[in-house]
């Protein structure tokens, strides 16, 4: 019983420690995208759209998991570098930041866009930042 205890004790620290080490949606979001739509979601106009009140980024939450999935115009695709995880925390920091008000997206959601098959060729030599 005791080593059990102990074996118990164990996993609950480390579920602890991994849940410290996860960065937050708003750092992924300073991370891999900042350099682009600015860190206050403005963007730059004439070259990054802002995400404050954008309809993609509040609308629905599966058009915008495809969107950071596959890329749109000089957006790369980040399909291959980042994990649904990432991307459900990242738009859900979106989706309520800035004064947007959209509900949060899950991996599930992310995991179901990139399986859907609706996806675009990307041209290569992009890369994620």
């Amino acid at each position: 019983m005791i080593a059990k205890a102990l074996c118990l004790a164990a996993l609950a620290s480390l579920s602890a420690a991994a849940a410290r080490a996860a960065p937050s949606g708003q750092q992924l979001f300073l991370d891999n995208c900042s350099a682009c739509h600015r860190p206050n979601g403005e963007g730059v106009k004439g070259a990054f759209p802002a995400l404050v009140a954008d309809p993609i980024a509040t609308g629905d939450a599966k058009a915008a998991a495809l969107k950071v999935l596959n890329g749109r115009g000089g957006m790369p695709s980040f399909k291959a570098s980042l994990s649904d995880e990432t991307i459900a925390s990242i738009l859900t920091y979106v989706r309520s930041s800035w004064g947007n008000r959209s509900g949060p997206v899950t991996p599930a959601i992310v995991a179901a866009a990139r399986g859907s098959g609706a996806t675009r060729q990307v041209q290569s030599g992009q890369q994620a930042h």
